[in-house]
């Protein structure tokens, strides 16, 4: 039995995402695995609670002080319109959200993923079909689910439910059928 299988047994075993393999010798993986070894009661995680109010705040302080929502897929796709005027604000944004990525694995000693099981055309045809989605949804998760749902937009509730049905259906579909 290879390491990585091994690894993935233990996650599973302990009823851990196997998704979370990659952080496998990390002081996070090995904190996940001792908690969930010595108790399985509710653990807050603490981790994802801090990031979720940094977005909060940060989408928050957005919208108040620039009138803009922070809906990645728009401030993507604004950068390459031919009206450029606020393209500025847009960029930084966006190479905040990559050096804060970075900065914060390094800070806290998490690894990066190197490799992936998919291929190229995977991620590439990946990459497309949630462009397409973006388009067609009129927004990306990031400015139906926080933002939208933030400002009690209808078509934004609609849009993450429907992301969300879609996701668990995914995920039964890929565990239980594939």
């Amino acid at each position: 039995m290879t390491q990585q299988k091994k690894t993935q047994d233990l996650y599973l075993n302990r009823g851990l995402s196997s998704d979370l393999m990659f952080l496998s010798g990390s002081p996070l993986s090995d904190r996940l695995l001792t908690e969930s070894n010595n108790n399985m009661e509710f653990s807050i995680p603490w981790f994802s609670l801090a990031g979720g109010i940094v977005l909060g705040i940060s989408c928050l302080l957005l919208l108040l002080l620039n009138g803009k929502i922070a809906g990645i897929s728009g401030m993507l796709g604004g950068l390459f319109t031919r009206n450029r005027q606020d393209g500025f604000w847009r960029g930084l944004f966006l190479l905040g959200l990559m050096i804060g990525g970075w900065l914060t694995a390094h800070l806290l000693n998490l690894p990066i993923p190197k490799t992936y099981d998919a291929s190229s055309v995977h991620v590439v045809l990946a990459g497309l079909l949630v462009g397409f989605g973006a388009a067609m949804g009129n927004g990306c998760t990031s400015g139906h689910g926080i933002c939208g749902m933030g400002r009690f937009s209808p078509r934004s509730i609609v849009a993450t439910l429907v992301f969300m049905a879609t996701a668990g259906i995914t995920v039964f579909f890929r565990l239980h059928v594939f």
